[in-house]
């Protein structure tokens, strides 16, 4: 893992060597260092289902799954990140020289924790909206059945749209896929968190 002084500042290029050779992953948010934690085994689920589904879904389209080892360079904002689920169009955009560090999703999924579930809703949504590809988001709670999801419309404004209940069918319109509730909750055991715990 990586250790960071607090006065040591990092360039983009200096991160993506320490990334190379790192143990752990970690994210770099303008010349900091950050480590990601752990996941759980309901993300970890909730992750693979999607994907899983996702891949059968678009065999045959021009359309590419990438599940949370690939990176993800958001170069306004100069932030490198992992997002737990992406989906490309066409052929991906490397950042120059690499082949580790894409720029063009048109899809994310992010899977919740009680750790990132504000800087997922604020500042990832604020930062992953600078990608001109970019025009579907997804929120996947591991502790209960739901799914919030943000569209991007023909106007670049964008529409909020919730999905609750294993009974529900979310759509994913920027590919023109449908998934079941219970597909992205398959195998998945639920248990409430103590109300100290529970995401605001």
């Amino acid at each position: 893992m990586l250790v960071q002084s607090k006065e040591k500042f990092y360039t983009p290029d200096e991160y993506r060597e320490l990334e190379e050779t790192a143990e752990f992953r970690n994210e770099y948010r303008d010349g900091e260092i950050v480590p990601i934690a752990g996941s759980t085994i309901n993300r970890s689920q909730i992750k693979g289902n999607i994907c899983a589904y996702l891949h059968t879904a678009l065999r045959g389209k021009n359309a590419k799954v990438f599940i949370s080892d690939l990176r993800l360079w958001i170069p306004r904002y100069r932030r490198g990140t992992y997002p737990d689920v992406m989906v490309i169009e066409g052929e991906p955009v490397f950042t120059e020289g690499r082949n580790d560090e894409i720029l063009n999703p048109v899809l994310i999924v992010e899977v919740l924790s009680k750790y990132s579930e504000d800087v997922n809703r604020e500042d990832k949504f604020r930062f992953y909206r600078s990608i001109p590809q970019f025009r579907e988001y997804l929120l996947v709670s591991p502790y209960e059945i739901l799914v919030q999801q943000y569209l991007k419309t023909a106007s670049n404004e964008w529409f909020f749209r919730e999905y609750e209940g294993e009974t529900a069918t979310v759509s994913f319109d920027s590919l023109e896929v449908e998934m079941s509730m219970s597909d992205i909750s398959e195998l998945v055991v639920f248990e409430m968190l103590p109300p100290c715990q529970v995401p605001i």
